[in-house]
């Protein structure tokens, strides 16, 4: 009996260390997964904060350049945004 316990908890072990290791693989696919996508969207985030100040810089300079064409465009852009939103 003793040796059949003996086998029977080798057995047990064996198992329970293979559960253990592809838990462990499964747990480091995650991360790898997780820091992967947080590198992407890290990177994403500093391509729209770049585009932003760029489109920011570019309107600044068509301001200073057209002032009078600047107002009108919002003018006229706030007027139409009103007369949407008064129609909803």
């Amino acid at each position: 009996m003793n040796m059949k316990t003996n086998s029977n908890e080798r057995v047990v072990h064996e198992k329970v260390d293979a559960a253990a290791a592809r838990a462990h693989k499964a747990v480091d696919w995650a991360a790898d997964t997780t820091n992967n996508a947080t590198d992407s969207l890290s990177e994403a985030g500093h391509e729209i904060k770049e585009t932003q100040e760029r489109w920011l810089a570019i309107t600044r300079e068509y301001i200073q350049e057209n002032p009078a064409t600047a107002v009108g465009i919002a003018v006229a852009s706030g007027y139409l945004l009103s007369r949407i939103l008064r129609t909803r």
